[in-house]
């Protein structure tokens, strides 16, 4: 079954330095998929990235200054709130991400099955896998979402997800920085969103160099494992004083 035609869906394709990659991925986009409306977010890239956007009149808007990945996506997300947008798609600049699977991603929404999609790598096993230490890294990730929040979600760290008008808004208010794919699921399941994995295939990066070296991979998982537990903490507390309140409310 296809995704309702009606539902008005945003892609966010959040760039930093993507001037090899940013030309490809827009065009594939604009051509083959014309029934999406998308929005460049360009993190005060130090390459060709604005300019390749402004000669070829893209729809994009520039940060005056680089937020990092957590502030691009948050933007698209204040974007698509402000122009009313029912679903937004999370689709990165390096190629990676095949627009093919962007329907697949949004019917889960676009049935109410989900307020959150998240395209997975895992579910299939086919294409790009990324490599082994990393995928044992994202196998812990998803253990510790699971034994914090209780979701369920195989492909952590994938860029590649949805979100309906309900998590829109929340994205928009408030959104993790630095790393935030696997503390959004965190924050979204706390807040009760029914979140779903659907498989797509993934590429390997074509052009460019990932920003996660061997350093930043094991910052990354001290900082995001740390961030979890924190706002899993904090979630709770939180609730216990909202217990308390309605407790002596009620006396």
């Amino acid at each position: 079954m296809k995704a309702d035609s009606s539902v008005k869906a945003l892609i966010i394709i959040p760039a930093y330095n993507e001037a090899e990659n940013i030309q490809k991925v827009a065009d594939r986009l604009i051509t083959d998929y014309p029934q999406y409306d998308y929005v460049i977010v360009n993190d005060s890239s130090k390459d060709e990235t604005a300019a390749i956007c402004r000669q070829n009149h893209y729809n994009f808007v520039t940060l005056p200054i680089n937020l990092g990945i957590g502030g691009g996506v948050q933007t698209g997300y204040k974007y698509a709130l402000e122009h009313g947008y029912d679903i937004a798609v999370q689709h990165d600049g390096d190629g990676q991400h095949d627009p093919a699977y962007i329907e697949k991603v949004i019917q889960p929404l676009a049935e109410g099955q989900a307020d959150i999609a998240i395209g997975s790598r895992f579910l299939n096993r086919e294409g790009f896998q990324s490599s082994a230490g990393r995928r044992a890294g994202i196998r812990f990730l998803s253990l510790l979402i699971r034994l914090c929040c209780g979701a369920r979600v195989k492909d952590v760290t994938s860029g590649f997800r949805a979100v309906n008008r309900k998590y829109i808004r929340f994205y928009a208010e408030d959104y993790p920085s630095d790393y935030p794919e696997p503390e959004a699921i965190v924050t979204a399941s706390l807040d009760g969103a029914r979140i779903r994995e659907v498989p797509v295939v993934m590429r390997e990066r074509e052009n460019g160099v990932s920003s996660i070296n061997l350093k930043r991979s094991v910052y990354y998982m001290v900082k995001v494992s740390i961030a979890i537990m924190i706002c899993r903490m904090t979630r709770r507390r939180a609730g216990k004083r909202a217990r308390k309140a309605a407790e002596g409310g009620e006396l």
